[in-house]
């Protein structure tokens, strides 16, 4: 069995700055980041042949982060007028197509895809998830593995096992929650160690293995200079552990199944004018819709 968890608003942000404003309706709806959506969803499919494909998507922030670091994530712009005239559109599609969307209130999707992964794996399942964001790297086992999109243009998606992770951050997957509370994560406005870089980061957690055991030996820290900083960065770190560590034991309906409406789907677009995805829906729809 193998299972695609799907970051939502990771992807949706990928589709939309892959062709902003390029796509409009007649009556001026724009339609770039649907469009890009379902190519990328499709894509998955055709390359991963999944049995299930699940979206998460954040809802109201998350009141964990917000209750430990109130400028979690207050450095990012507003999401784009236009991304948020098609996010509605993007999750109708979605559970059109068969897909379900998880969402709750309150609760970060990372957490939730998290959640899911660990529960799946232990149910013997392979399990994938689709995101951009470095934070999941903690989440790879044996039976959980990371797709990225690949760098190149049109490559697709690229599969990061446990070794797979070692070769891109020079760190084992249960040291990724310490490489990136060392050096920060700019993105979720978490700042690192004034000075610490991945170079820094990696040699650090090849030799100590751990923050704490870097902090215990910050004596012998070299360059010299951290030495002091070291002395006064137990409490930062271990905010910076506490908001980069998923929260990994929620309960959902993990196992959830979508059923793919096709009547609705056809509905959707035509009225979108979607005519080419109407007709690459119509091709695929016969060996596609078998697997949900």
């Amino acid at each position: 069995m193998r299972t695609i968890l799907v970051d939502g608003f990771n992807l949706a942000f990928r589709a939309y700055y892959a062709m902003p404003g390029l796509l409009r309706t007649g009556d001026g709806f724009p339609l770039g980041a649907v469009h890009g959506w379902i190519r990328m969803l499709w894509r998955l499919q055709d390359q991963e042949k999944p049995n299930r494909l699940v979206v998460f998507f954040d809802k109201d922030g998350s009141t964990r982060h917000l209750a430990l670091h109130p400028e979690y994530k207050a450095n990012r712009s507003e999401t784009p007028p236009d991304l948020v005239r098609q996010l509605p559109e993007i999750r109708k599609i979605t559970t059109l197509l068969g897909f379900p969307v998880l969402e709750r209130s309150g609760v970060e999707a990372d957490d939730m895809i998290a959640s899911a992964a660990k529960a799946l794996a232990a149910d013997g399942e392979v399990v994938l998830i689709a995101s951009a964001d470095k934070d999941f790297a903690q989440c790879v086992t044996d039976n959980i593995q990371l797709l990225v999109p690949a760098q190149q243009p049109k490559g697709g998606w690229q599969r990061l096992d446990v070794t797979g992770i070692i070769e891109k951050f020079g760190v084992r997957p249960e040291q990724i929650v310490d490489y990136l509370s060392l050096i920060g994560d700019a993105v979720d406005n978490i700042p690192g160690l004034s000075g610490v870089g991945p170079k820094t980061a990696t040699r650090w957690l090849e030799r100590y293995q751990s923050i704490d055991g870097l902090l215990s030996a910050r004596k012998e820290v070299v360059p010299e200079r951290f030495r002091e900083v070291l002395a006064v960065a137990e409490e930062k770190l271990t905010l910076n552990r506490r908001l980069i560590t998923f929260c990994a034991d929620l309960s959902g309906d993990w196992h959830a199944r979508g059923e793919c409406d096709v009547s609705g789907v056809r509905g959707f677009f035509s009225e979108m004018k979607m005519d080419s995805t109407l007709k690459e829906f119509e091709r695929r729809s016969g060996s596609q819709l078998e697997l949900f």
